[in-house]
């Protein structure tokens, strides 16, 4: 089963779902964090590294010989990535989303594509526990290659928890794409409502199952809660503001060793998505 947990917005406490999960899980797990922008579930899970690898995306390297400045690239490029002058074509690698749609196209050959380095993969373990999460590299604007390299290493044998960016772009829906189930994590502030309903949305055109688990729960009004009682949307549990698991979040220990009683409570939700 593969279950990712998803938000409308950050710090919700997505990761400390996520972590909790996984732990709670005891044997054939995957904890998958794909939020490469800034990846924090290695903080928790402080998994043995014993795999690390490149990841590349193909841009255009143009051949200034036989270019005959004709300019179909720079026309069909959708992200401006390429401009033509009167004597030169000009590259913005940090705009190209590696299409391949201008080596194709150009009626000179004039275009190659080649290897550009975007981030990296890091794989390891925690037990048994299987942990892989992607960095992206600073300045970088592609997060959904790396999200695919990253899935790439699902095992479907295992049970499979997902780690999504925050929002609602295409990051986000890279990572919940194909999920058996989606777990969205929420507060009760009016940020929160609103962007959960955002993610509601994407997730019901993406046709994935959902639930909602509202962290901070009694910090303010109960709006997230009437909306998702008018919504028909399963709450699946709610986390109180705490002290103890916010001084836990600091210091990089897991909701389960600072209050164990949790890891009941997780293991519970858990045998509730395996019956749905």
């Amino acid at each position: 089963m593969i279950i990712s947990i998803a938000s409308g917005k950050g710090g919700t406490g997505k990761t400390t779902v996520a972590t909790s999960l996984a732990l709670s899980i005891g044997n054939r797990v995957q904890l998958m964090d794909c939020d490469v922008e800034e990846p924090n579930a290695h903080i928790f899970i402080k998994p043995e590294i014993t795999n690390k690898k490149p990841v590349f995306v193909l841009i255009p390297e143009i051949d200034q010989e036989k270019c005959n400045l004709c300019g179909r690239c720079a026309e069909i490029c959708a992200y401006n990535a390429i401009a033509v002058l009167k004597d030169k074509v000009f590259l913005y690698p940090e705009l190209c989303h590696g299409c391949g749609a201008c080596s194709y196209l150009c009626p000179q050959n004039a275009i190659k594509e080649v290897n550009k380095k975007i981030g990296y993969l890091e794989r390891g373990e925690k037990g048994d526990l299987e942990f892989v999460h992607g960095v992206m590299n600073i300045g970088e604007v592609l997060a959904t290659p790396i999200i695919r390299e990253i899935k790439k290493h699902i095992n479907p044998n295992k049970t499979v928890i997902i780690d999504s960016p925050p929002g609602t772009t295409c990051p986000m829906i890279e990572a919940v794409k194909a999920s058996d189930y989606c777990i969205l994590v929420t507060e009760p502030t009016p940020f929160g409502l609103n962007d959960l309903i955002l993610a509601v949305e994407v997730l019901r055109k993406l046709n994935i199952q959902f639930g909602v688990i509202i962290n901070r729960s009694d910090i303010s009004n109960k709006e997230v809660e009437s909306y998702c009682h008018k919504e028909a949307i399963s709450i699946l549990m709610k986390i109180p503001f705490k002290k103890e698991i916010a001084l836990a979040y600091s210091k990089g220990i897991p909701i389960m060793e600072a209050l164990p009683e949790y890891k009941e409570q997780f293991q519970d939700l858990l045998k509730e998505l395996d019956n749905i």
